[in-house]
């Protein structure tokens, strides 16, 4: 079977990755550097699994930027693009996924097109009438930034949404060849897309939820002068609770949680709630708490120890810390950043400075996760990082 990849992030490679296994993958992109990267066997993104794989120079897998051409030859489609929260429209900017379907739609094939990308509930039933030519199907994707071929390989669950019967067949043929890339038997639900697109957005607000618990948890030790940690162990060792997701931070954020919990609010529109508005709202307030923290400390210069959400991750898109640093800065202190992704002088419009600066010159240094590279100047540091781990 032929595959044709739209999008080449995190979902799209990671999915680029698995289906060439047993199957010819041609994946597009519409950044010329990151194909060349991708053909020449280096990964554009920090994922281990994902670094390996091309490595190997698998000869089922090639990238491109002609994107008719290889839509024109598919059997599937994946849409894997970007659809980034409008906070003006309160909704995904889904206009790179019309791209592809336009594109798709005009080629002169007949693939089934299967979008990956995150999208508001009842958009999959709304864009199949609008191209109705073209069998669409929406699969949520379940993946964590740094590690997302390994949760392709070993998955929670496959979820493909259909928005006619007719169409379960393909949907199930889609599953099966995600669950045949899988390195496990998984558990496979083909339901309507609307249900589908929903399980994305409630999954991902209910993990916004824990973070945003233990993170207010956190908020009232640390306000009190207790023991968060202590708390946090008592109350995890209960196993209608569990022992995750329960590491405080700066707040929660990444990709995925913040625009998703948005989204999911503005579906809830015309519906009474009052805890997804609490989630988004418990965001904003935490990272506040956490610049006044830091600023209570009478800081002249506050260093940032690394913008990116997590250990192995390249990304700090929608990265608490980015919120926490603009906090500071606008009650006029001084910030110094150092981030060893980026190139240049500058980051944030704030000094990008070396990692022996940043202990030279700082008096607070705010670090989202603890590294034993911040050892020798403990003192200085100001984390909430209990567990040491993501």
């Amino acid at each position: 079977m032929h595959i044709a990849i739209a999008g080449l992030g995190y979902v799209g490679l990671s999915l680029a990755c698995l289906l060439s296994q047993h199957n010819d993958v041609t994946a597009v992109d519409v950044d010329a550097g990151r194909v060349d990267k991708i053909n020449a066997g280096v990964s554009p993104i920090a994922d281990l699994l994902i670094e390996r794989y091309l490595a190997s120079r698998p000869g089922s897998l090639l990238a491109t930027c002609e994107a008719r051409a290889a839509y024109a030859k598919a059997d599937v489609v994946v849409i894997a693009t970007p659809t980034n929260y409008d906070d003006e429209t309160h909704s995904f900017d889904t206009s790179s996924i019309e791209s592809v379907l336009d594109l798709v739609a005009t080629s002169g094939g007949h693939p089934t097109v299967v979008i990956k990308s995150t999208i508001p509930v009842g958009y999959t039933a709304r864009i199949s009438r609008r191209y109705a030519t073209l069998r669409v199907l929406f699969s949520p994707e379940f993946l964590r930034e740094g590690h997302a071929l390994e949760d392709n390989l070993h998955p929670s669950r496959i979820v493909v949404g259909v928005t006619r019967p007719q169409d379960e067949e393909a949907a199930w043929g889609f599953a099966e060849l995600l669950g045949e890339g899988a390195e496990e038997d998984v558990p496979a639900l083909v339901m309507g897309s609307t249900e589908a697109e929903a399980i994305k957005l409630f999954a991902n607000t209910y993990l916004a939820l824990r973070v945003s618990f233990f993170n207010e948890l956190d908020t009232y030790a640390e306000s009190k002068g207790l023991d968060a940690r202590a708390i946090v162990e008592g109350v995890c060792l209960d196993p209608r609770i569990g022992d995750q997701y329960n590491n405080p931070s700066f707040g929660y954020g990444g990709y995925c949680l913040p625009k998703d919990s948005k989204q999911l609010l503005s579906n809830y529109a015309d519906v009474p709630q009052n805890l997804i508005r609490a989630i988004v709202d418990s965001n904003a307030t935490r990272k506040e708490f956490v610049a006044e923290r830091v600023l209570a400390r009478g800081p002249q210069i506050v260093g940032v120890y690394r913008l990116v959400m997590k250990s192995g991750s390249d990304n700090f898109r929608q990265s608490a810390m980015l919120d926490v640093v603009r906090l500071v800065a606008e009650r006029g202190v001084k910030v110094v950043v150092y981030e060893p992704t980026l190139d240049g002088n500058e980051a944030l419009g704030h000094p990008l400075v070396s990692l022996d600066d940043l202990k030279a010159q700082s008096d607070v240094i705010l670090a989202n996760r603890w590294s034993d590279d911040l050892a020798d100047v403990r003192d200085k540091v100001y984390t909430r990082d209990l567990w040491q781990r993501d």
